[in-house]
Formats: structure tokens, C-alpha cells, sequence
């Protein structure tokens, strides 16, 4: 097995018709898809990672034709989640075909760039991953970032992480987060990796659990 780091690029910048409505809310930013899946019927269940005003969003995204239901989780807060579940559109319905067409993994938190794009790590066959990003639809371009072994019986400390979770980690120790006193903030990292500072504290967090939790046991 092997996993590969992504950078997927959609020609319109969304990924679904209500992908683009929430990207096209501009007092709403998208950090990350915290879950995504595909249902039996042909629906999907996406759950966001979003920054801004709430409440600018609740009605567009309630009359929308292709949303079935939404909820909101902490929407007093500047960031907040919106649960969603919708009406097969694409291409995010294609790259689920995809990824069931070849029986691979999508990691998550799936991280949207500040160009729209979308970078995620994908664990599966090397042929396997081959043969899906031929099939890829054309309006979407594909950057490959990196390609390792997927091995996740090893029991170094290490490979206790994802490869989103090592990449922020590694980043985080290049840039003397971990120095006293610190010499980069969640911010610097962010900027490097082009992500929410958010997004750097969900995975710092995760990383250091683990890590952690290796090392005492």
C-alpha cells in the first residue's frame, strides 16, 4: 500500500453546486471537509470546516435545490461546521466513484487551499491509484506533492501519524515552534503550508496526542 499526497484543482474552484455556493458567500471561507461520504441512493454527507458569519449562510444554503438537510455545530463561533447532506452533483460525485472504483482510502481533514484547491492523501495500490487519476474528470487538474509506503503496523512514533499530521508536524519543528521561547506560531505555519491556523491547531494537537501516547504506552 502506498499513500499519496494530493493537490486537486476543480476548474471552477468547487467540487459540487453547493460546494459553489458556499464558496461563492463571500463572508464565508472554507477551511476543511472534516468527513465526506458517499450514501447507497446516490447522495453524499459532507461535513465542513468553515470561517466567517453563520448567519449570511444559513439562507442560501437552506433554499439551495440540492441540499437535502443541514445543521449547524458552533454557530456562534467565528469557525463553525456545517453538516450537510445533498443531492449527487459533481465532480465530487465522480471522484467518490473513483475512490470506490478502486478501493481507496481518502484521508481527512480534507484542507482547501486559498486557491480553491483541495490537498488530501489517498492510501491505496499503486496501480490502483494509477488507474483513478487517469479516469479523473477533465475539469479538474491533479498535482501529486508526494508518494510514500503505507505501513501503518510499524511502531515507530512517527508512523503513529497521518501524512497531513507529519507534514504539519515536520513543518511546525523546521520552523522552531517547539523552541523556547517559540520562534513561529500557528499562523507561520499556516502561511508555509497555505492553510487555516486552525487547521495547524487540529493537527498539532492530534499529532502530539499520539505522539505522546507512543511514547508512554
Amino acid at each position: 500500500m502506498r499513500y499519496f499526497d494530493f493537490t486537486l484543482t476543480p476548474e471552477d474552484g468547487a467540487i459540487h453546486p453547493v460546494d459553489r455556493a458556499i464558496a461563492e458567500t463571500g463572508a464565508i471561507s472554507r477551511i476543511s471537509l472534516m468527513h465526506i461520504d458517499a450514501l447507497g441512493d446516490g447522495t453524499g454527507v459532507l461535513l465542513y470546516r468553515l470561517e466567517g458569519n453563520s448567519e449570511i449562510l444559513v439562507p442560501d444554503i437552506g433554499d439551495h435545490p440540492d441540499v437535502i438537510s443541514y445543521d449547524l455545530l458552533d454557530a456562534d463561533d467565528e469557525e463553525f461546521h456545517l453538516y450537510l447532506h445533498i443531492e449527487p452533483g459533481n465532480p465530487a460525485g465522480a471522484l467518490m466513484m473513483l475512490a470506490e472504483k478502486y478501493a481507496l482510502m481518502i484521508d481527512t481533514p480534507i484542507d482547501f487551499t486559498r486557491r480553491g484547491a483541495l490537498r488530501l492523501t489517498v492510501i491505496g495500490a499503486h496501480d490502483m491509484v494509477k488507474g483513478a487519476i487517469e479516469e479523473l474528470p477533465d475539469d479538474i487538474s491533479v498535482n501529486i506533492e508526494q508518494v510514500g509506503s503505507y505501513t501503518p503496523d510499524r511502531q515507530d512514533t512517527l508512523s503513529e501519524l497521518t501524512e497531513r499530521q507529519l507534514e504539519v508536524f515536520r513543518k511546525a519543528v523546521e520552523l522552531g515552534y517547539y523552541e523556547i521561547p517559540r520562534k513561529a506560531t500557528h499562523e507561520d505555519i499556516a502561511e508555509r503550508l497555505e492553510c487555516a491556523p486552525s487547521t495547524v491547531d487540529e493537527h498539532l494537537r492530534k499529532a502530539e496526542s499520539r505522539v505522546l501516547r507512543t511514547l508512554v504506552g
